[in-house]
């Protein structure tokens, strides 16, 4: 199993269960694998959930004590624990953690992402939002996730050039990017220390920002010949110490490649399910 067997196996059960509505019906997963969902109010607080089976019935017990888009998450990442048939590996998985999830939790969130947010649902609704935080936060509210979800979600779902960053401590842990993106090169380094000077650097001293700011790409971008201006956008999640980032480009134009004589040339990440699609032609920079 991979991230992108995960991925692939998630589209599709969406199909298999006719998922048509937003926010979509956990109950509709629920009875195409005889399982029954269970709350659980006595749960500790740093518990989430788990499954088990009895006979022939699947269980998944939730944490009560979570809010509700916590609890759809988690019973959505138990249904990838069963239908993946991945073994539980939650005692060393803070639930607050990126960095220190093992493979088959990562998958599992991969796998309940892909359940809670259908791709073919998502993406048209998110090509018709202009980019930002504005944008995540009706969005995560529509389908009931989180705005992390929403985020790393929206980037890559995209036409537009955007990326989605997921540091902690400082470090970047995980970035989404759109296929626009990663077809340029636009490489954003694992582990690297938040940009000096950048907006989500700010935001984790305790300043406060509001908006976006322009920032030179290649303080992101690793080996990025093409110089111009992202915009950038950053929300400082205290509690666990992570900032979640936003960055695109106006107007959906990527600079030119510098003429140099030299190749830009980048891994472009996994290959897309869904082909490539014209951009849009408005401008994507929030009003």
């Amino acid at each position: 199993m991979d991230e992108f067997g995960a991925i692939l196996r998630a589209r599709e059960f969406v199909v298999r269960a006719n998922q048509g509505s937003v926010p979509v019906r956990i109950e509709a997963y629920l009875e195409k694998v005889n399982c029954d969902l269970k709350v659980d109010s006595t749960l500790p607080i740093d518990e989430p959930g788990y499954s088990l089976k009895i006979g022939e019935r699947n269980i998944i017990v939730v944490n009560g004590n979570d809010l509700s888009e916590r609890r759809r998450f988690t019973a959505c990442h138990e249904l990838g624990h069963i239908l993946l048939d991945l073994p539980s590996e939650h005692e060393d998985s803070p639930l607050w953690s990126y960095s220190r999830r093992p493979a088959n939790e990562v998958y599992c969130d991969v796998f309940s992402a892909e359940l809670l947010l259908p791709y073919r649902i998502f993406k048209p609704l998110a090509d018709s939002e202009a980019i930002g935080f504005r944008a995540l936060n009706d969005l995560a509210a529509r389908f009931e996730v989180s705005l992390t979800a929403t985020g790393s979600r929206f980037a890559a779902a995209v036409d537009a050039p955007c990326a989605f960053v997921l540091s902690e401590g400082g470090r970047v842990r995980y970035a989404s990017r759109s296929k626009a993106l990663r077809e340029t090169g636009a490489w954003i380094v694992p582990s690297m220390l938040l940009p000096r000077g950048s907006l989500s650097e700010i935001a984790r001293s305790g300043q406060k920002v509001d908006g976006e700011r322009e920032i030179a790409a290649d303080i992101w971008f690793s080996d990025w010949k093409r110089g111009g201006l992202l915009l950038e956008e950053a929300r400082q999640l205290s509690q666990w110490d992570q900032t979640i980032t936003l960055l695109w480009f106006e107007d959906d134009e990527l600079p030119d490649v510098a003429t140099d004589g030299e190749d830009d040339e980048e891994e472009s990440g996994l290959k897309e399910l869904d082909g490539t699609l014209p951009w849009p032609g408005k401008s994507r920079r929030r009003r």
